[in-house]
């Protein structure tokens, strides 16, 4: 027996396994490459495919002009014909891609036996989860909501057969009634796990609801009231209970993967999401206190793993932006090595160690962390944004715009992938593709500040694209604005300082170099 992945859309079956395409029965002959570039829209139809993204898996590792896909998009366009009046299956977003909008059903791996039924699955098995609702309404009690809602998206990427958003991408979404429906559109997202958590005393009660965003209708529902010890078992039994609610046949390395308990102590978790609350600020301040706290929970469990990775990344993070002195170096290395050694099989862990390897300029071994954390995740916006760092800082431009590329296409809510991939291009000299990186950038800066109006990165990273587009005078407003939120980060001093010497602002520039300076950068 044959087995197949069929999609299907209007007459049309594609069975990606057998290389076919069938129009009411009858096989339509197509080109090797153009069928694969099919298939990659079909895959993710309804989403922007970029020209890079698609020229990269179509043919993967090879330089090839953009007219061949022009070319393979001409032919599949002739062939499929017209999806609605005058309308084409495949839209042309200009400058920058295409995107497959006729809906698609997957009917999944099925016999190929004449006159089998299968049944019908979501084309794609992509899942925003949104923070739960804090019942207990205490802010006090944020970070344990956060935590939560975070470990459960840890869990579900630890499944290959589903696609998930990273936490930057729907935590814009936090606390705002933002209809499923709606989460679905922006994200492209085929379903949206929301839920609600109150933590009183030793008890834990938590609902999940898992939507289908075409439609709103609920897939799965579960309501758990237990021990609050019993946290890592609830966040298991909600992964595999979406693994089965969407047909997903886990592996038993999953299933391993999934039941693993990152700390038998309650109180060391605490600590962990404490410190990581303060670690997302990225100042100085909550760096240095979520390090403590990391710090504390390694004191009571000196064998968790993601504490030694989160201490790693603090040290990490305030080299790179605050104080670049050999301590943080050195203890980046030593607490990543210590994540690693405890817990090899988590792509955080070796990504964490990554990312001290490429700051302490171990290049190669930085390199193979990062492929070694893209092979247990390839989902992990982390080890795609900072690779790609790693290749610009080695003047690996072409390598490093592919690695942005697919940390955009991961986390579409993301506008720092863009905006380094828009300097690849500009420092490669390919000047149109540079310009549809930053107007992509500036794009998701919109997006994103409407949801966070007061991310001073979002702005002074904005300011760059309009620099790199050649609108200076709107460059220097945001970056005006950005000093305006706030004048004394060393981070935003020094990006601003950038912009200013673009736009031929050079003493204000060298003032902003050299006040971060004073203040540690």
């Amino acid at each position: 027996m044959n087995r197949v992945a069929t999609y299907q859309f209007g007459p049309f079956h594609l069975q990606a396994a057998e290389h076919r395409l069938l129009r009411q029965g009858i096989e339509i002959p197509l080109q090797l490459k153009a069928f694969e570039t099919l298939c990659r829209l079909v895959e993710r139809a309804g989403c922007l495919l970029t020209k890079e993204d698609l020229l990269s898996q179509v043919w993967p590792g090879m330089i090839v002009e953009e007219n061949n896909l022009n070319k393979n998009i001409s032919l599949l366009r002739k062939a499929l014909g017209e999806y609605a009046s005058g309308q084409s299956y495949i839209e042309t977003v200009p400058r920058v891609g295409y995107r497959f909008i006729a809906p698609v059903t997957n009917v999944g791996a099925h016999s190929a036996n004449p006159g089998e039924k299968v049944g019908e699955l979501p084309s794609e098995k992509s899942i925003a989860v949104l923070y739960f609702e804090n019942l207990n309404g205490d802010k006090e009690d944020e970070y344990f909501r956060d935590g939560m809602t975070e470990d459960v998206i840890t869990e579900l990427e630890k499944i290959r057969e589903l696609r998930l958003f990273p936490r930057s991408a729907v935590l814009g979404f936090r606390d705002k009634p933002v209809p499923v429906t709606e989460v679905g559109q922006r994200l492209c997202a085929a379903y949206v796990l929301e839920g609600s958590i109150r933590r009183a005393g030793e008890r834990l009660r938590i609902t999940a609801r898992l939507v289908e965003t075409r439609n709103g209708h609920s897939v799965w529902a579960e309501r758990y009231d237990r021990r609050l010890e019993d946290v890592f078992s609830i966040q298991d039994e909600i992964a595999q209970n979406i693994a089965l609610a969407l047909r997903v046949m886990l592996t038993e390395k999953e299933k391993h993967e999934i039941q693993k308990v990152p700390t038998h102590n309650i109180q060391a978790y605490d600590y962990y999401l404490r410190g990581r609350q303060f670690f997302y600020t990225l100042r100085r301040q909550g760096l240095e206190f979520a390090r403590q706290m990391f710090a504390r929970a390694i004191v009571i469990d000196p064998e968790y793993a993601r504490a030694y990775a989160g201490v790693a990344d603090c040290c990490s993070f305030l080299y790179m932006w605050y104080e670049a002195k050999e301590d943080n170096l050195r203890e980046a290395l030593a607490a990543s090595r210590q994540a690693v050694e405890l817990d090899s099989q988590s792509p955080v862990t070796r990504a964490s160690l990554g990312l001290a390897q490429f700051l302490n300029g171990n290049y190669e071994e930085a390199r193979n962390e990062f492929e070694t954390a893209l092979g247990l995740c390839t989902e992990l916006f982390e080890a795609y944004y900072f690779y790609g760092r790693s290749c610009f800082a080695q003047g690996q431009f072409e390598k490093a715009a592919h690695l942005f590329g697919r940390a955009a296409e991961v986390n579409p809510a993301d506008y720092q992938a863009v905006s380094l991939r828009g300097l690849c291009f500009r420092a490669l000299a390919r000047t149109p593709e540079a310009q549809e990186a930053f107007e992509e950038c500036l794009r998701r800066v919109e997006r994103h500040l409407q949801l966070n109006p007061d991310d001073v990165r979002a702005v002074y990273l904005a300011s760059s694209s309009l620099a790199g587009l050649g609108d200076f005078a709107a460059a220097r407003d945001w970056a005006d604005r950005a000093l305006a939120m706030d004048s004394d980060e060393p981070s935003v001093l020094y990006n601003v300082a950038c912009t200013y010497v673009s736009v031929g602002e050079k003493d204000k520039a060298i003032d902003c170099m050299e006040k971060a300076m004073r203040q540690g950068f």
